[in-house]
């Protein structure tokens, strides 16, 4: 999706003031906080007397239509530090936010439109009567200042448009994305559950959901290996100082859990098997002709995440990790960026998704202290990533301060049939793990020397990317992910013995099949059927036995084909043998 247009992102940010001044006569004892714009809307966070209902936003929606309708001017001025404060006098939050613009010397500005004035920098529109296509979409929590140390506070959400048309396309594509949710779709799949007696954020997998994970990690493991990549396994827990060695309890301790005590010994659960990659390639000498060694694990690790923040499979606190390691030399560091680079668009693109957008995160050169490394390190890494980059001729864009505190990455997000971003392919050069785990080879000469890391996942979280997967597809899997390929459907109960007698035979042929034999109409079958979002559907009568031949229903289809069983069975090994 593109950033709003600047006249848009005026229109946004105004609509968001309007909210502000809609709740506030609302619920005159209101505080405000921030209400800036965002990629398709906007939203303001308040902290408010009561706790507000879905049913809440028509009055607000209401209330804010009268402001619009005053076609009121957006007056901008600006005030020193002391009136500031006076004016927020009792807008706690915002006295915060004017306290930090004292300290940060720059401007104290405020908009009015009526009787309403807010701490704002803008930008604007001239007049309210510009606000014409808007609406409030939905309510959440938000800590301030995204820290749960802080008050949650109640989050408004909208969107605004320039025309009727835009706004109308957009709340339908709302509704697709609400039809697509991953977690409505496993009400009928039954693919997982997260269960209160196990613990938020941790994913029990059901057997369909298996069959599609053990699929996708088959193909993961398969494509790493054509390329040299050695498959390892490394424990879920490691002593603290392993994570001290790291960096992961300085930069990283927020994400982490609290130590458990072994033998009076402190150990973490890992948040990354990195640290134990390390350790692998140090167990024996290498040769400069050694490299490059290439790791790679599917591991499950743990990260602390909010409890606001989880969301089915999108958002969780454990997941299986496609997590690898290149240990190289610096001489070969490009090549081996654009080998990952290739993996990465090759396995996206199997899984059916055309359209990526490509991020080089890079150190924020103004605050230094919040990364590991020297100077000279840190841009040899970051030309290490462009040259690749260049080198495919693949559009990115730079992205100062998103670089992670051991080194510049390349980010390759994924867009959606609903034209979503998801953030999959991760690659990062590391100089400083060399260092800080004084990781070398014997070069030529026959002298130490270090080598250099990329760490790199393809798809990220398996638990994420299968989510995405069921969101992009709603549902319908392609062919060779599909839990069950074919559903046979018995006419009646004379029917099952020869139904179970060709599920035998397409199970010989390595194909998953169900057949429904429960005493129900063919009809309420077929919509069970597609409901589970199977492929193929095969109904068997007096006909079908008699003739030896299927009769074939697609998924999403009515019209029914009659087909040799030889010939249908090759067909769909083909189609998953071309992953279809």
């Amino acid at each position: 999706m593109s950033t709003p247009q600047p006249n848009l992102e005026a229109i946004r940010h105004s609509t968001s003031h309007v909210m502000a001044a809609a709740v506030k006569s609302i619920y005159p004892d209101a505080k405000l906080a921030i209400g800036p714009t965002i990629e398709n809307g906007f939203y303001y966070d308040f902290d408010l007397p009561k706790t507000l209902k879905p049913e809440d936003l028509p009055k607000i929606e209401k209330k804010m239509n009268e402001i619009i309708k005053q076609n009121l001017a957006f007056e901008k001025f600006e005030k020193p530090y002391d009136e500031a404060m006076k004016m927020a006098e009792r807008q706690p939050y915002k006295k915060e936010l004017i306290q930090e613009l004292w300290n940060q010397r720059k401007p104290i500005s405020f908009y009015k439109t009526g009787n309403f004035i807010d701490l704002c920098a803008g930008p604007h529109v001239q007049n309210t009567k510009e606000i014409k296509y808007f609406k409030l979409l939905s309510i959440a929590g938000a800590y301030w200042r995204g820290s749960e140390k802080n008050k949650m506070l109640q989050r408004i959400y909208g969107t605004a448009f320039e025309s009727k048309k835009e706004l109308d396309q957009y709340l339908k594509k709302l509704e697709k994305i609400e039809e697509s949710d991953h977690r409505l779709l496993n009400n009928a799949l039954k693919l997982f559950s997260i269960e209160d007696q196990v613990g938020a954020g941790l994913i029990l997998w059901h057997p369909h959901g298996a069959i599609i994970r053990n699929e996708i990690e088959k193909f993961w493991k398969e494509e790493h290996q054509k390329i040299g990549y050695q498959y390892v396994y490394t424990p879920h827990i490691g002593k603290s100082g392993i994570w001290q060695k790291s960096g992961h309890l300085q930069f990283y301790r927020e994400n982490m859990y609290r130590p458990m005590e072994v033998d009076n010994v402190q150990y973490l659960v890992k948040p990354m098997s990195c640290p134990f990659h390390v350790l692998i390639f140090q167990s024996e000498i290498r040769s400069y002709k050694d490299l490059p060694i290439r790791f790679c694990e599917l591991g499950t690790v743990y990260r602390y995440e909010r409890a606001g923040t989880l969301h089915g499979l999108l958002r969780v606190r454990g997941f299986t990790q496609d997590d690898s390691h290149i240990f190289c030399r610096t001489d070969q560091l490009e090549a081996e960026i654009t080998g990952v680079l290739d993996l990465s668009i090759l396995m996206l693109k199997s899984f059916g998704f055309k359209e990526y957008k490509i991020e080089l995160s890079v150190r924020d050169s103004y605050h230094k202290e919040k990364y590991l490394g020297a100077d000279g390190l840190w841009k040899q890494a970051e030309s290490a990533l462009e040259g690749a980059l260049k080198k495919k001729k693949l559009s990115y864009k730079i992205t100062p301060g998103e670089a992670v505190f051991y080194g510049p990455k390349i980010d390759i997000q994924l867009i959606d049939s609903l034209g979503r971003k998801w953030q999959c392919t991760t690659i990062q050069v590391d100089f400083n793990f060399p260092e800080k785990f004084d990781i070398n080879y014997i070069n030529k000469g026959g002298n130490k020397e270090k080598a250099v890391i990329i760490h790199n996942t393809v798809l990220g979280s398996i638990e994420r990317f299968l989510g995405c997967l069921l969101e992009h597809y709603a549902g319908n899997l392609p062919l060779w992910l599909s839990p069950v390929h074919i559903q046979i459907i018995p006419v009646g109960a004379k029917h099952i013995k020869y139904s179970q007698k060709l599920a035998r035979e397409f199970e010989e042929n390595s194909l998953r099949v169900a057949v429904d034999d429960v005493n129900e109409t063919v009809g309420y079958k077929i919509r069970k059927a597609e409901k589970q979002k199977i492929p193929y559907m095969l109904v068997i009568g007096d006909k079908e036995m008699k003739a030896k031949s299927l009769a074939v229903r697609e998924r999403g289809k009515k019209q029914v084909k009659k087909i040799a069983l030889k010939k249908f069975v090759k067909q769909i090994q083909e189609l998953i043998e071309k992953k279809k």
